[in-house]
């Protein structure tokens, strides 16, 4: 950056973006203080408190809920100086800030935040030494957003996440009431999360009001203004329209496709601005094999004879089928990736797989078993054995490795560049599915959206697991939920889901909340119940009663009139006649009475 500006009211949310390497992180730095400027300022309003999520992930021997509630500093300082000082007033000014601060709701709280991010109850009192760095790392996140800072900074915040944990983390961002700087590759989070997004670009910042789609949209407008020749955006947008004609008809069977066609335009009216330098991403044609490609009848898979991670499993996959594998991470997504793409034989059950089947599979295991010594084009030249050397860079060159960029040692990559390797590694199998396991980690904001445009341009089947909704939204059709042992289709759409998970953990929360109510609120909640069961039980004895005594009324009547049709014409009888006559009368009269009472019986029963 060089003599860059921008101003940010208290309050606002805004998303930081730019190229990789445009110098985000170093922003972020500059902010938190870690380095210092060599021309101008960084100014802060007096008081300021700043948060970010340290990149260290904790550990040791405290548990995730004590981690977390540790973040809170000033808590700390007053429980423990409530505990030692003997000056009553000082006690009592220590008890009044507590409950300014909420500090006797911080439990509660704070499980409430780890719960939202994934850690259940269990897991919050168990040692982080057990978690692994992913999870640590959200424990971390959950020490950030606990302490509820003046300034909240976050960088990539999802990069540990899974979908779920993500629709909870949007959700409370979205609500943060005070500022926010996140820096994220995510569309959908700058969409629906910030109201300003900050722009570096050439060493300068630029503020802009709204969303990321409406600053791409006028990014573009201003960079048109200033490009005599737009032809390389004409291109993109006839691609676009292209992949809207091809969808248009199959949008019309379901839901879930007819949001795709939506979100697909809405992808057309806000399109990338950044210049890639020719970087494409496309996955082959390959020959069209007959369907079913796979099926699963009676399957269980896992890692230990007689420990299934998911059992029975009966789907089938056929060409074109577009599927997202929806549920919390360490229900078994990942496990049934690795079962499609033949790492993992079925405990039980039968695969069959079409002959000549290629599977495409990606995951972040692979980019980190990636021969670090080797060059991307040492690497490329096994996989595509007796190519031309030409051949082999130009397949590098379609996946941004161009020149000397394909000659640097895997090592020296970043995450996104290895991702974008691994990526080209598949496409040289000419697979006809393609199994992905969260592959926009580390992939910035454009080559995400290339990535979206090559998955709709593949002509097999692809089988997703991300948290990134763009990515969902715009290529999947068909929702599979992973949950409890089991893998069953989801009937809803995207929208449904997302509903569904911020319902279960809201119910969740509340809960809890309803845990620690006091003890005298349930005794009265328990006193009430009783005293509810007791009247409904009268009443419903009454209406026993009511009805019993109406039926008996209805049989006298209907005894009598028999007695009085086996009189009938016998003179006589006339006297007795008469007094059956009486008898009717009255046995009706009480027909009336009862069926009265029992349905006023009835009434009263029904309203408790």
């Amino acid at each position: 950056m060089e003599k860059a500006s921008a101003g940010i009211e208290r309050g606002k949310r805004v998303g930081l973006v730019g190229e990789n390497g445009s110098g985000k992180t170093t922003l972020l730095r500059l902010i938190l203080g870690n380095i210092e400027p060599d021309s101008g300022q960084i100014l802060l309003a007096r008081g300021t408190t700043i948060g970010t999520v340290s990149q260290e992930a904790p550990s040791g021997d405290l548990t995730p809920l004590d981690i977390v509630l540790s973040a809170d500093e000033v808590r700390l300082k007053l429980l423990s100086e409530a505990e030692t000082t003997k000056d009553p007033m000082r006690v009592g000014e220590i008890q009044n800030r507590l409950i300014d601060i909420g500090a006797h709701s911080a439990p509660s709280r704070a499980a409430a935040i780890l719960a939202g991010l994934g850690i259940g109850h269990s897991a919050q009192n168990e040692f982080s030494s057990t978690l692994s760095g992913g999870w640590r790392m959200r424990v971390a996140l959950a020490a950030t957003l606990f302490i509820e800072p003046d300034l909240l900074l976050l960088d990539e915040p999802t990069n540990h996440l899974d979908l779920e944990a993500s629709m909870w983390l949007e959700n409370y961002l979205k609500n943060y009431s005070k500022t926010l700087i996140v820096v994220s590759h995510d569309r959908h989070i700058l969409n629906t999360v910030t109201d300003n997004i900050l722009h570096l670009e050439a060493r300068q910042l630029k503020l802009y009001s709204g969303g990321y789609d409406t600053f791409a949209r006028t990014y573009r407008e201003h960079r048109a203004a200033r490009i005599a020749s737009n032809l390389r955006q004409d291109r993109k947008k006839k691609k676009l329209e292209s992949f809207i004609n091809r969808f248009r008809y199959n949008a019309s069977k379901a839901r879930q496709a007819q949001s795709r066609l939506k979100a697909l335009k809405k992808l057309e009216d806000s399109n990338d601005h950044w210049n890639h330098n020719g970087t494409q991403i496309v996955f082959p044609e390959t020959e069209t094999l007959a369907p079913p490609l796979i099926t699963c009848s009676g399957v269980s898979v896992g890692y230990f004879a007689g420990k299934p991670v998911l059992s029975d499993i009966n789907v089938r996959l056929d060409p074109e089928d577009r599927i997202a594998l929806l549920g919390a991470n360490g229900n078994g997504k990942s496990t049934f990736a690795k079962l499609l793409s033949g790492e993992l034989n079925p405990l039980t059950g039968e695969v069959g797989r079409s002959k000549q089947l290629r599977v495409g599979y990606f995951s972040q295991h692979q980019i980190e078993a990636l021969e670090s010594d080797l060059t991307p084009v040492e690497l490329l030249s096994r996989e595509m054995e007796g190519e031309t050397l030409n051949a082999i860079r130009s397949k590098l060159g379609a996946f941004g490795f161009q020149q000397e960029k394909a000659d640097i040692t895997i090592k020296d990559l970043s995450g996104g560049e290895k991702a974008r390797l691994n990526l080209a590694l598949i496409s040289c199998q000419k697979p006809q599915i393609l199994v992905l396991d969260e592959p926009t980690n580390h992939l910035d904001l454009e080559t995400r959206t290339l990535l979206i445009h090559a998955l709709n341009h593949f002509r097999g089947a692809v089988v997703l697991i991300t948290h990134d909704w763009e990515l969902l939204a715009l290529t999947t059709e068909q929702l599979w939920l992973v949950s409890d042992g089991r893998i069953r289709c989801y009937s809803g759409d995207l929208n449904d889901y997302r509903q569904h998970v911020l319902a279960t953990k809201k119910d969740s929360q509340g809960q809890k909340k309803q845990n620690t109510k006091s003890l005298k609120a349930k005794q009265m909640t328990r006193r009430d119940e009783a005293i509810k069961r007791v009247e409904e039980g009268h009443l419903r004895r009454a209406v026993e009663r009511a009805e019993q005594r109406l039926n008996e009324a209805i049989t006298t009547k209907q005894n009598i009139e028999a007695m009085m049709a086996e009189m009938y014409g016998q003179r006589q009888e006339s006297g007795k006649l008469s007094d059956l006559n009486k008898q009717l009368k009255s046995a009706e009269t009480k027909i009336i009475e009862e069926e009265t009472l029992w349905l006023e019986a009835s009434e009263r029963l029904d309203s408790v």
